[in-house]
């Protein structure tokens, strides 16, 4: 009898360690919460097919940060836990250099030809990233240092890698709130933008026909990266790990004779860092440091900016029409692609556009401001890096 005790004593003991092991004994309100947030990211990019490319990866990364287990246990998977596998890839996003592997796939999967076709369409992605710097005056209102507000004005880029790579350099502590704000509401793009087009614009200014881009040589391609990099980096060197791999890739698509360099880096290279990107960003979410009143204010502002940041790019062609020729207008629904969610946003364009005319297509000059945007808020980025720095 007695060695049955010991063994059932020794049996309960066991049993009663293996729980405060598990993460039913460890689970507290704020895992649950984060995990059916991640949960709900799936949901969008499979039911709703919205950014299932960058969704999917976070809302699976917020599942893996949200296990919950005992950290005295000295278990190291926690991507906070030094020389974890999690924490080692994360250093990728803390580090600065996934963001800049990203840019280098966009620069070699992007076609320049509608800017540079019509250049004057780069002032409507110049006039989007009013949202960026909007949400930075308001968030020092609301109380955040400078470097904080101009990490969380970002957002208003709609633009992921340059959101992680300033929140990295500006605020690490508030980056998980920032990446995932910033994809949720790119992500969103949808739903948020053709409301404020439509109230932003008479039905007459949506049926205006915008004249066929003109061809562009293979000349004007190959020069246009070089120029563009010499432009903007001279004007904002701190944009360069940004801006020199978004041309760079561009070179690499545009010149003709490195074909399979370009195909690696808008293919297997991109598809890599992305998956790596969103399953960290994700993981990163965990309930201690995500679930705090700062991050609940980084997603209003984030919301904010992004309603600023479309509005200002419809309102600046609206007033940019006033100084053009009648035959030369600008169709003010596609100034909402001046943030940088490329190409959804000028999907958006098009599709907003059909509603009133289909015949009139408006894809191919939405994409001059899309891309546009896309420069425009690494430019933006790298103004708030060199000031706040």
């Amino acid at each position: 009898m007695n060695d049955m005790g010991d063994f059932i004593s020794f049996l309960g003991n066991n049993l009663a360690d293996f729980w405060t092991y598990t993460g039913f004994a460890n689970a507290t309100i704020g895992h649950i919460a984060m995990i059916v947030i991640g949960l709900f990211f799936i949901y969008l990019a499979v039911a709703k097919e919205f950014e299932p490319m960058l969704l999917i990866p976070i809302g699976f990364g917020i599942l893996i940060g949200n296990i919950p287990f005992n950290m005295e246990a000295g278990l190291k998977v926690g991507i906070y836990e030094e020389g974890s596998v999690l924490n080692i890839l994360y250093q990728g996003v803390t580090s600065g250099w996934y963001p800049p592997l990203i840019f280098l796939g966009i620069g070699a999967m992007t076609d320049f030809s509608a800017l540079i076709s019509n250049p004057k369409l780069m002032l409507i992605g110049a006039a989007a990233q009013f949202g960026i710097f909007g949400a930075y005056m308001i968030a020092l209102e609301m109380g955040f240092d400078p470097m904080q507000a101009g990490a969380i004005g970002i957002i208003g880029g709609a633009d992921g890698p340059t959101a992680i790579f300033l929140s990295s350099k500006l605020a690490p502590n508030l980056m998980g709130a920032i990446a995932v704000s910033a994809y949720s509401y790119m992500a969103l793009v949808p739903v948020i933008q053709p409301p404020i087009m439509r109230l932003l614009t008479t039905k007459h200014e949506r049926l205006i026909r915008m004249k066929p881009p003109r061809a562009v040589s293979h000349t004007e391609k190959v020069i246009f990266p070089i120029i563009g990099l010499l432009l903007t980096c001279f004007l904002v060197p701190s944009g360069l790990p940004l801006l020199g791999m978004l041309f760079f890739g561009n070179l690499l698509k545009e010149s003709g004779v490195t074909r399979r360099l370009a195909n690696t880096a808008s293919g297997p290279l991109i598809d890599t860092i992305t998956i790596l990107l969103g399953l960290t960003v994700g993981a990163s979410t965990q309930a201690s440091e995500f679930l705090t009143w700062d991050s609940i204010k980084i997603f209003a502002l984030g919301a904010l900016s992004f309603v600023i940041a479309t509005a200002s790019g419809v309102l600046f062609v609206k007033f940019f029409n006033l100084f053009l020729k009648k035959d030369n207008k600008i169709n003010p629904l596609i100034g909402n692609a001046g943030v940088s969610a490329v190409p959804d946003s000028a999907r958006i364009s098009q599709v907003v556009g059909l509603e009133y005319d289909s015949t009139n297509y408006l894809l191919m000059h939405a994409m001059g401001p899309n891309v546009a945007g896309v420069i425009g808020s690494a430019v933006a980025a790298g103004i708030l890096l060199g000031f706040l720095m």
